[in-house]
């Protein structure tokens, strides 16, 4: 579970973060708000990227904001970025396998870790493959299977689906709603597609310059007056 308390972030004069507490048992929570609401910035602060002014985060019992964000990914931090961060030029096994050699687990199970990683995804494609010759959808798979490898404990989703069919999304969604049962970490999913948060997130908070508005089931919160004013802009 992860525990969030009085989160604070302060960019210049704005405040991106404004008290933010959130406490996400086991499985996979949504996080949703309008753009520049401090979706990102909070993932920044787990990461590791952003000092927040004040406020404490204990994820599965552990101080995190005390850990250096380079111990984060050894500790069990993974993360997908709106950008893709698998490198093209490599093949799919070399790109998740990056990503192993930063748990901790060793080189034992390198192999069987990796192959695991990029089955649970679904990935139709010969983990021998060029990154640079997939489609769009398995690209995201890959990133997916980056973020599963190696034992993970946090694993952080930033629209994973953003530009995918529909078909693909759902594909995309099965895999995020079983992160929790396959990996036993708890998932975080920003997304803007409420169909994919709805189908692959038990619980969903909101956010709105930076302030939590919303938190608890997703149906419930999806109905939340103040989400859909916020969120959904309707007066």
């Amino acid at each position: 579970m992860i525990e969030v308390d009085g989160l604070t972030v302060r960019n210049g004069g704005g405040t991106s973060l404004d008290a933010m507490s959130l406490t996400s048992e086991q499985g996979t929570c949504g996080l949703i708000g309008p753009n520049g609401a401090g979706k990102t910035t909070f993932f920044n602060v787990l990461s590791g990227f952003v000092r927040p002014a004040a406020g404490a985060v204990r994820a599965f019992g552990v101080d995190l904001l005390s850990m250096a964000h380079y111990r984060r990914a050894r500790w069990g931090v993974r993360r997908t970025f709106q950008t893709e961060q698998a490198i093209e030029e490599l093949s799919v096994f070399d790109n998740v396998a990056m990503v192993h050699e930063h748990s901790g687990l060793g080189g034992a199970s390198r192999r069987a870790d990796v192959l695991d990683a990029i089955t649970f995804t679904g990935l139709d494609a010969d983990p021998e493959a060029s990154v640079r010759t997939l489609g769009a959808g398995q690209r995201r798979l890959v990133e997916v299977a980056r973020a599963v490898v190696g034992r993970p404990r946090l694993v952080l989703l930033d629209e994973p689906a953003a530009g995918l069919p529909d078909e693909e999304t759902s594909h995309l969604a099965e895999v995020i709603r079983r992160i929790p049962e396959h990996t036993g970490a708890l998932a975080i999913l920003v997304d803007h597609d409420m169909s994919l948060v709805s189908a692959c997130c038990t619980t969903t908070a909101v956010l709105d310059f930076g302030k939590l508005i919303a938190s608890g089931p997703t149906a419930a919160v999806l109905r939340d007056d103040a989400v859909i004013r916020a969120y959904l802009g309707v007066a």
